[in-house]
């Protein structure tokens, strides 16, 4: 697409969290940055960062420091705020493909265009299962903007769904649940990177 989209939103990249989750599962370092693979292999950030890159998009980085996720999304959505919409992207799902990235940010432009003025969400799923990056229509700014605390947009959602415009976006791609919040999963992510390695990241 790179960007064959007119205007095409911008990517959160949401990298402020403590990684408590993953230190308590016997985790040595921040799980951003914890290796993909061995030596000389990319850490967690470094792996997004490549694939967001990749993917011709708009993209802000949000380091914080931020006192939960809502605080995070709101500072980047305000430094970001004449986007035309946002794909938030937890930065601890690494394996996002930046065609998947793509995809999400069509689906919006899309539904943007057919409800120019309306508050629209795309949410990719893998196996049925809710993933990221969620996305939002820049009309989706001002309630984006006054989020707090842990739980993230799940209130601007709820909203998109009651209004019928939250659309479910099926996807091949396993990165886009696949996040590091435990050493667990990171080891389950360290699988898969190996495999994307041949014969390539898409």
């Amino acid at each position: 697409m790179n960007s064959s989209l007119p205007t095409p939103p911008c990517i959160l990249i949401l990298a402020a969290g403590r990684g408590e989750r993953f230190r308590a599962s016997g985790g040595s370092t921040h799980k951003l940055d914890a290796l993909l693979g061995g030596p000389g292999s990319p850490t967690v950030l470094e792996n997004i960062l490549a694939g967001v890159q990749a993917s011709g998009l708009p993209w802000h980085l949000e380091r914080g420091p931020h006192p939960g996720m809502g605080d995070s999304i709101a500072a980047a959505v305000r430094a970001t705020a004449g986007s035309a919409g946002w794909l938030i992207l937890p930065a601890d799902l690494p394996l996002v493909q930046p065609a998947t990235l793509r995809i999400v940010a069509r689906a919006l432009v899309e539904a943007s265009a057919q409800h120019p003025e309306a508050l629209t969400v795309i949410q990719p799923r893998f196996q049925g299962r809710k993933g990221h990056p969620v996305a939002f229509s820049a009309a989706a700014g001002p309630a984006l903007m006054q989020l707090t605390g842990d739980q993230g947009a799940a209130s601007v959602v709820r909203e998109a769904m009651a209004a019928g415009l939250c659309t479910a976006l099926p996807t091949f791609d396993e990165g886009c649940v696949l996040d590091v919040d435990t050493v667990e999963a990171m080891e389950q992510a360290r699988a898969l990177w190996a495999r994307q390695q041949i014969p390539g990241r898409e």
